[in-house]
């Protein structure tokens, strides 16, 4: 069973210049139920199709599963998602052997820019660059799934 090991932050201060390279990414759920959240996203020439189960108790790990499709399909398939798209560009920013990746939200999530690093497994090290904010890993607001239903601009 693929096990995906995350954590995410808020970013403060500018973050951009460390940036290697960035992409725009457009997602939608077939599914958004937390047991079996089903994902189309599209991320720049490429698309897939994420299978992402529940969490364990600090929201840092959960299993995941995901195919590359192709684009053609994914457009089929975001039209027939739950209502609510996410569109953002991810940021990707080295650290050491790791990279942060950071969505800076538009749309109903414009002004929201969360950054989430993958680790090998829950105690793994890692520096915290000085843009890094409030950690916000286990917080289910800040889920893209849970995005589509209670957008940024909302919370104020």
């Amino acid at each position: 069973m693929a096990q995906e090991i995350e954590r995410k932050f808020l970013v403060k201060g500018d973050f951009k210049q460390y940036a290697d390279s960035q992409e725009h990414i457009v997602q939608g759920f077939l599914s958004s139920v937390p047991e079996r959240t089903v994902r189309i996203r599209i991320k720049g020439d490429k698309a897939y199709i994420t299978v992402k189960g529940i969490g364990d108790d600090a929201g840092i790990s959960r299993y995941e599963w995901e195919k590359e499709i192709p684009v053609e399909e994914a457009n089929e398939l975001i039209k027939i998602c739950e209502p609510g798209i996410i569109d953002k560009v991810r940021h990707y920013i080295k650290n050491g052997k790791r990279t942060f990746e950071v969505d800076e939200f538009s749309g109903e999530n414009e002004g929201l820019i969360v950054a989430e690093i993958e680790l090998g497994d829950k105690e793994e090290y890692f520096d915290k660059p000085e843009w890094l904010g409030q950690e916000v890993t286990g917080d289910k607001r800040y889920y893209n799934s849970s995005l589509v239903k209670y957008p940024y601009k909302n919370w104020k």
